[in-house]
């Protein structure tokens, strides 16, 4: 699977295939399209999904939208800059937020704050 499929496509990455999926590295998120910082890195968490999780978003860099594809009822999470899709948003996710930002690898590029 390509960068695009995920990004300009919304096609989901196989589980646990990401390359983010254990970085533990302190940094930022970007969008993997338009290098938009998304998330925090001390936001990530492992939610044993297979897919890089963060329970906040840096504030106004998301577009939720309402998802019904698949026979799901789900919020699709998209770059508000770019459009671009990265993921879904669950509510199963750490106190005190209990929301789970599950994104695709693909959707993301990593800066490291060293």
């Amino acid at each position: 699977m390509k960068k695009e499929d995920v990004l300009l496509e919304g096609k989901t990455e196989p589980a646990f295939s990401g390359e983010l999926l254990h970085n533990k590295k302190n940094g930022k998120y970007l969008c993997g399209h338009c290098g938009t910082e998304l998330f925090e890195s001390y936001v990530k968490f492992d939610s044993g999904s297979g897919w890089p999780s963060f329970s906040d978003a840096i504030f106004g860099k998301l577009k939720l939208i309402q998802d019904k594809s698949l026979g799901m009822d789900r919020i699709e999470v998209k770059c508000a800059k770019c459009d671009s899709h990265l993921g879904h948003l669950f509510d199963d996710g750490p106190k005190p937020s209990k929301k789970r930002y599950c994104i695709n690898s693909l959707a993301l590029t990593f800066k490291d704050n060293t």
